[in-house]
């Protein structure tokens, strides 16, 4: 079931029997020169909607798709928060989802840039329920895609070398078999970018002049992108039901 196509009336049926929800959020920022901008947010959304398409009992929101990319911004198209702005945006939407009654919100990510943010976020909403000597009344999930149980092995079965960290090719292939339409060509030099640390925007473009880190993207095809999909999809079915089902634990 998706969200955003549904009604307020099928929501609130929905709270009656499940209360956990999948987030999936990313980033809008540059993927080298054959990446999407939108790989970070595609990524989630496509994995967690093939969930609900597989006829899973699952809840996807709208995708989150502006993170805290500041360090691209020396790509054109790469749209950032703050981190500061990232982690008030998350703490609203908690809010907001919260008050309708989710217990349990999944954060499903597509931007490693994303997670000492989305982790700080979390760590300021759960701190106004422990300050305030009050029992936080949901639970707060974050999972990247590529951390899923399987995921990261057939990553590097299907490329062993070249996979980098940003712009990779697991990434690329996931957006080449949902949107073949939009499968760009270009020449990488060299094949396999160089690895480094991220700070600013003129550094990492100094660095990273195409802006890869350590990937090769050649290497990707739909082929690839779709048995990525399909394992994701089962992992993510799976931990969401695992989540679903945690119970609360309350100092007596």
């Amino acid at each position: 079931m998706l969200l955003a196509f549904s009604t307020w009336p099928e929501i609130e049926t929905w709270l009656q029997r499940c209360k956990t929800l999948v987030i999936p959020i990313g980033s809008n920022e540059q993927h080298g020169p054959t990446g999407l901008l939108g790989t970070d947010w595609l990524c989630p959304e496509i994995i967690a909607h093939e969930a609900h398409r597989r006829g899973g009992d699952i809840l996807v929101a709208p995708t989150f798709n502006i993170g805290m990319a500041q360090h691209h911004l020396g790509f054109p198209g790469t749209i950032s928060l703050r981190p500061s702005t990232f982690q008030a945006a998350i703490g609203d939407w908690v809010d907001s989802l919260s008050r309708h009654g989710f217990e349990r919100l999944y954060f499903f990510n597509g931007h490693g840039g994303n997670i000492a943010s989305i982790e700080a976020a979390f760590s300021e909403v759960y701190a106004r329920y422990s300050y305030g000597a009050k029992i936080c009344p949901f639970m707060l999930r974050l999972k990247s895609w590529w951390q899923l149980p399987g995921i990261g092995s057939l990553a590097e079965e299907m490329f062993p070398s070249g996979h980098g960290s940003h712009a990779t090719p697991s990434e690329i292939a996931i957006t080449q078999s949902a949107y073949p339409e939009s499968i760009k060509q270009a020449v990488c030099t060299p094949p396999i970018a160089p690895t480094g640390p991220i700070r600013d925007a003129f550094d990492f473009r100094g660095r990273f002049p195409d802006g890869r880190m350590g990937s090769n993207p050649s290497l990707a095809s739909p082929e690839k992108g779709a048995r990525l999909i399909a394992a994701a999809a089962t992992a993510l079915q799976r931990d969401f039901a695992e989540f679903n089902q945690e119970p609360f634990v309350v100092a007596q």
